[in-house]
């Protein structure tokens, strides 16, 4: 099982620092979410856990080898990710996109094989997309078109997926429908999954280890019903708020303070 860790990890955007020192190993076969403020640094984390920045100082150690050591085809079959808004060609269909999560595989003497096509079609499958496999991107709704991008993902049959805000501009049904396909593939297949998530209750509810990040250092890490409470969510996101215990999952479940509008309650006798 693919383990990644990050040592005395320092990344910058030019000469102002976004990270620094930071040390973090991710626990393998089970779901981590970052939580944190806006600009706080926790995508500019998950990118460089995917090779996607270069640190300033540190290193990223996947399998206790440096990831800036390795090639591009090697880190791609131990961890796939998913960025923010993913862009594709105009006219691409769900199945010629989730084709190219097999490109680690192919090479000049090894083309496309039955084996491809056994991962491309289980990866639809698992997504329920094999009957949009046809379908161009440009025609789905926002939710189908997430499913496409972690189809794609699937294909590439890593033990790791890094996902960044795979919830953003989803509805409610969709963002429940997305994080329940990611935690199956959690139980059903031990796999790593890191995520980015801005909703406090569905990061608890749905994540098995947190890390909140605060001006690029962690805060805490651990089970959700260990580490938030009332005085992470002061610290962490500077905001008031009553942690309660989610009626359902038993999980934290953050009230924040506001000025909603109050409704007079009226006991009846």
């Amino acid at each position: 099982m693919t383990v990644i860790q990050a040592k005395n990890l320092t990344l910058s955007y030019g000469k102002n620092p976004i990270l620094s020192n930071l040390d973090l190993v991710v626990p393998p076969g089970e779901i981590t979410v970052f939580i944190g403020s806006n600009g706080c640094g926790k995508s500019t984390l998950l990118r460089s856990l995917a090779r996607l920045l270069k640190p300033q100082e540190g290193s990223i150690l996947l399998d206790g080898r440096d990831i800036a050591k390795l090639s591009s085809k090697e880190v791609a079959r131990n961890l796939a990710i998913l960025p923010q808004g993913p862009i594709a060609p105009e006219g691409l269909t769900v199945g010629q996109l989730v084709k190219q999560g097999r490109y680690p595989y192919q090479s000049f003497l090894q083309q496309w094989s039955h084996e491809d096509e056994k991962m491309v079609n289980k990866a639809l499958e698992v997504t329920h997309m094999k009957e949009l496999s046809d379908h161009s991107l440009d025609s789905l709704s926002g939710g189908q078109r997430q499913r496409a991008w972690i189809a794609m993902t699937l294909a590439q049959n890593t033990a790791t997926i890094l996902l960044d805000e795979p919830t953003t501009y989803l509805d409610m049904t969709h963002q429940i429908e997305i994080l329940d396909l990611l935690f199956d593939l959690n139980e059903q297949e031990n796999r790593t999954i890191v995520m980015v998530l801005h909703d406090i209750n569905l990061a608890c509810r749905y994540a098995h280890n947190i890390v909140a990040v605060k001006e690029g250092h962690i805060y805490a890490q651990g089970a959700p019903e260990v580490i938030v409470n009332e005085q992470l969510i002061r610290d962490v996101f500077d905001m008031e708020c009553q942690v309660a215990t989610d009626p359902i999952f038993g999980t934290p479940f953050c009230v924040p303070y506001g000025k909603g509008r109050k409704l007079a309650l009226v006991s009846q006798r």
